[in-house]
């Protein structure tokens, strides 16, 4: 059996409140090999901090612990920010869900790819800038030196997003997040933009974590899905069995989908219970140390 590419034990990401503490992510653990990981639930589930809390993004007074947070047998829990820096976009990228705020407005598409490699790479700038074209074929975007020179705000959300995958990929990662990075877009768009990931993931042997609330486009993208509800994973299964899963949570979320095959009068209502936030009350596919290899 490979070794996988990330494993984390018992995560949890906790916030002081007035209220007292609130866990937003609660005693989580999965391995991610080279493979392209789904990652479902509803709104505040846990899926994007999650996400942050991999790449040492909580800040205080939120407090990220774990029996084990590893990076290829490399411990990367509460390390020192100059030590995460190097990892971070380095080893590990991050898509964020809206490039309009993500791209920085008063620099270049191009300045800000050269600044993104160079900072991992430290290769002479001609050579960074040469990369940053590549990227931007790499992304199928037609007229790189054109967007080279753009800002931010000239071009569209679907290239915005491929810009921020291209500087993303840049550095040549081992593993990328990707937070709902297709959420903006339409859907012809959002094919070419999953193409795109997928091509690039393949042909470089990564890992993907892939952040969504699309449960049918989780289902055809992905190889595997963890199921999110309130801090917690509830399910772990196949991508491809996803619409046979057994817990309640995910069998609400799957009958609330409209189907144009088996069309209804109104959708279910998801009826939540208590006991689904308990970690003993896994569903059967619930095995939260299946290997992350493929």
């Amino acid at each position: 059996m490979t070794e996988p590419l990330l494993s984390v034990r018992d995560l949890s990401v906790t916030f002081p409140t007035r209220q007292g503490s609130f866990q937003a992510v609660r005693g989580i653990s999965f391995d991610l090999g080279r493979e392209r990981l789904g990652v479902v639930g509803e709104s505040g589930s846990g899926k994007s901090m999650t996400g942050r809390a991999i790449l040492g993004l909580v800040r205080p007074p939120g407090q990220v612990q774990a029996s084990a947070l590893t990076l290829q047998g490399q411990s990367i829990l509460n390390l020192p920010d100059r030590q995460m820096r190097k990892i971070r976009g380095g080893r590990i990228s991050m898509v964020m869900q809206d490039p309009k705020f993500s791209l920085n407005p008063v620099m270049t598409v191009g300045q800000q790819i050269i600044e993104a490699y160079r900072l991992h790479a430290s290769a002479p700038r001609d050579q960074a800038r040469q990369k940053a074209l590549e990227m931007l074929e790499a992304v199928q975007i037609r007229d790189p030196e054109r967007v080279m020179n753009a800002y931010p705000h000239e071009v569209s959300g679907g290239m915005g997003q491929r810009i921020m995958i291209a500087m993303m990929l840049a550095p040549d990662p081992q593993i990328l997040i990707a937070d709902e990075p297709t959420s903006a877009l339409d859907v012809s768009v959002r094919t070419e933009v999953l193409n795109i990931m997928d091509r690039l993931v393949r042909d470089r042997g990564m890992g993907l974590i892939f952040i969504s609330h699309d449960l049918n486009l989780v289902a055809q993208f992905c190889d595997r899905v963890l199921i999110m509800y309130a801090g917690r994973i509830v399910e772990t299964l196949p991508a491809r069995d996803l619409h046979q899963a057994r817990h309640p949570y995910t069998r609400g979320l799957l009958d609330s989908l409209p189907r144009l095959d088996a069309p209804v009068d109104r959708l279910p209502v998801l009826q939540r219970q208590d006991s689904w936030r308990d970690a003993d009350l896994l569903a059967p596919h619930a095995d939260t140390d299946l290997p992350g290899g493929l």
